[in-house]
């Protein structure tokens, strides 16, 4: 039998609600409740509650402090900057950590979330007969089982599908021994399975507002295919554990799911329900629009109510379960740029500004690269923070002007330092505003080129960026954890995911560059003008089609993805399902740690092939009564 000791999927909760009503303006209604019991899940009302604790669990990984370190960092897309610790050093495989199952903050916490509320899907599962359940509440419970089965997979490999009970069976023994299965018996026994059952169960329209549809089960049933089909594939020949034979149970090849993950999607994208991509990539993540018809899936916050929030509204370390502070971490201290004596720009909170913390930086890779499509392409412009702006006046300070570069003068709300979307080698640095910003003849702003960026001072993630509407005109609370709701799936990523299978193999009535140019043609409009703070209606929809190559392949794929998600949490996983993380990630391009270095260096990582899985959490395998052999044999190879 496996089992699994308790503390990996005890059921205690902070909180847990009511879940009542049958239609999507109705919200998540929570009440405070320290503990589920057995018997409680025997009850209507317990079943219900243990639904919308499903929903409360997901803040725990999406947007925790730590979550981008998780997904970003080592990546193509971010390194650590120059106020990381070992928490950033260790999974930024460059010398300076050791990563190992006692890294920090980030390695324990999807495997610490998912077993409980595994669990607690389970039970739900398990009672619905017995208090009535309608299939369509069930579903829901079985798309979270598949949901943090699939992100466990993606993360540790296979992992204990009995968790003391019996294989998908609900526990509430205290077990103290566990047992892996291979990466085959979780997909094709749990993952596929629950996922099938809630794409038929689910309905097409959220019972309450941010619950879960057929459509958001389809894009994570898709994208369960189109990872597995790689998995089989194995194309640079990465290790896996358990030990298993790169075979399917049911003797499919991974072209039968390439063709399953495409025809799903398409399903999706044909049968769209409530969601639609919005008509600007700027619209998607302006944080006045939150919680829109192309987000499938959120991890939701409020700023409503400290309790439900899982914050403190005023000021939040990083500590605890809930609070969404993952975006401090890829945010430089702005806040030290003066100007003729004066804090020209303070820590705001508003969405370019925020709480900095500085731990994670963009590679120059990012901008050189990535996105080298400025002027068509609006995402780079609704991705960063281009241009920090004065807002010395919210702080209290009434002077009117004061004298910035070339010696003129700007006002609250200009300029201070931006970065040039195009490399201009007449910048003279001369360290304008205490932040190694440089001058252009006949600007007003200290400027930075992106291909000299260093770990001190780079743009912040503008997409993610605090947002609240009590700042009554001043600064507000920009100390306080957000309150946004931090995304998990996007409709978008319907095409994309469609588009990676059709370079797969799968074929149907779209090609893979007719679904990546719905994708493009969406990121050559122009509604807002980031960067410049002011409207810009312009389509540029035509060129980037043009632009978009005859033949696309997995590494246009990738970029694509990387445009549209950038900083999200995807990177790691996306390079780990392609293999492509050692191609993509194994050196990068920066400059050091003070605001004056503008001499990009070249830093090298050393990926190992065992890397391609997280190591499982050194408290967890310790807890276990097993002998020493067998808890070694339970961690993933490599690490101690």
């Amino acid at each position: 039998m496996r089992k699994i000791k308790l503390k990996s999927i005890s059921i205690a909760i902070v909180l847990i609600a009511l879940m009542l009503g049958s239609c999507s303006d109705e919200i998540l209604v929570e009440e405070p409740r320290g503990v589920f019991t057995p018997d409680f899940f025997t009850t209507e009302l317990g079943v219900q509650g243990g639904l919308t604790y499903l929903y409360q669990s997901t803040r725990s990984i999406y947007g925790f402090a730590y979550f981008l370190n998780l997904g970003e960092t080592g990546t193509d897309e971010y390194a650590a900057a120059q106020s990381a610790d070992n928490n950033f050093h260790d999974l930024d495989l460059a010398g300076q950590g050791n990563l190992s199952s006692t890294s920090g903050f980030s390695i324990g916490r999807v495997w610490g979330t998912s077993f409980p509320a595994i669990n607690t899907a389970s039970g739900i599962i398990e009672n619905a007969e017995a208090v009535n359940l309608d299939n369509s509440l069930i579903a829901e419970a079985k798309f979270f089982r598949a949901f943090y089965y699939f992100l466990l997979v993606q993360t540790y490999g296979g992992v204990p599908l009995d968790l003391g009970g019996g294989e998908l069976k609900f526990n509430n023994s205290v077990v103290r021994t566990s047992v892996r299965n291979t990466v085959p018996e979780v997909y094709t026994k749990a993952i596929f399975p629950d996922l099938e059952d809630a794409v038929n169960d689910l309905p097409d329209n959220p019972r309450l507002t941010g619950t879960v549809t057929k459509n958001v089960a389809r894009l994570f049933l898709a994208k369960a295919y189109l990872t597995y089909g790689w998995w089989l594939e194995n194309p640079n020949s990465i290790p896996t554990y358990p030990e298993a034979s790169r075979t399917d149970p049911d003797g499919n090849s991974p072209s039968y799911y390439f063709q399953g993950a495409y025809d799903v999607a398409m399903d999706g994208i044909n049968n769209p329900g409530p969601y639609r991509l919005l008509d600007c990539f700027y619209d998607v993540h302006v944080a006045t629009n939150d919680r829109h018809e192309e987000m499938l899936f959120y991890s939701d916050r409020t700023e409503e109510s400290q309790i439900y929030n899982e914050a403190d509204l005023g000021w939040s370390g990083t500590d605890g379960g809930g609070p969404n502070t993952a975006v401090w971490m890829v945010t430089p201290n702005y806040t030290t740029i003066t100007v003729d004596g004066v804090s020209a720009v303070q820590r705001e909170a508003a969405q370019s500004y925020g709480r900095p913390w500085t731990r994670m930086a963009p590679t120059i890779n990012v901008f050189t690269e990535t996105f080298a499509e400025k002027d068509l392409d609006s995402r780079y412009d609704a991705t960063f923070v281009s241009s920090y702006r004065g807002n010395w006046d919210k702080g209290g300070d009434t002077t009117p002007t004061i004298t910035a570069a070339n010696g003129m003068e700007i006002a609250p709300g200009d300029a201070v330092i931006s970065f040039l979307d195009d490399y201009d080698p007449s910048v003279n640095y001369v360290n304008g505003g205490n932040l190694g910003g440089g001058e252009i003849a006949g600007r007003s702003d200290y400027v930075i080129n992106l291909n000299e960026i260093n770990r001190r001072f780079y743009p912040g993630l503008w997409k993610l960026g605090t947002y609240r509407t009590d700042n009554a005109g001043g600064l507000g609370s920009p100390n306080g954890a957000l309150t946004r709701p931090f995304p998990i799936a996007k409709f978008s990523e319907l095409y994309l995911v469609a588009a990676e299978a059709a370079v797969k193999g799968a074929s149907g009535s779209m090609s893979a560059r007719d679904l990546v140019n719905v994708i493009r043609a969406r990121a050559g409009k122009w509604c807002y003008d980031n960067g410049e703070n002011e409207p810009r209606v312009e389509d540029n929809s035509a060129a980037m089609v043009a632009a978009t190559p005859a033949v696309v392949d997995i590494d246009f794929i990738l970029a694509e993805r990387s445009r549209e998600y950038f900083g999200e949490g995807y990177r790691w996983y996306d390079l780990v399902r392609t293999q492509k993380w050692t191609e993509y990630a194994s050196s990068y391009e920066i400059g050091g740690n003070s605001a004056s270095d503008h001499s990009p260096t070249v830093t090298n990582r050393t990926i190992q092939p065992y890397h391609y899985l997280r190591p499982i959490p050194r408290s967890q395998i310790d807890d276990m009564d097993m002998s020493q052999a067998e808890k070694d044999a339970y961690q993933n190879p490599g690490y101690q």
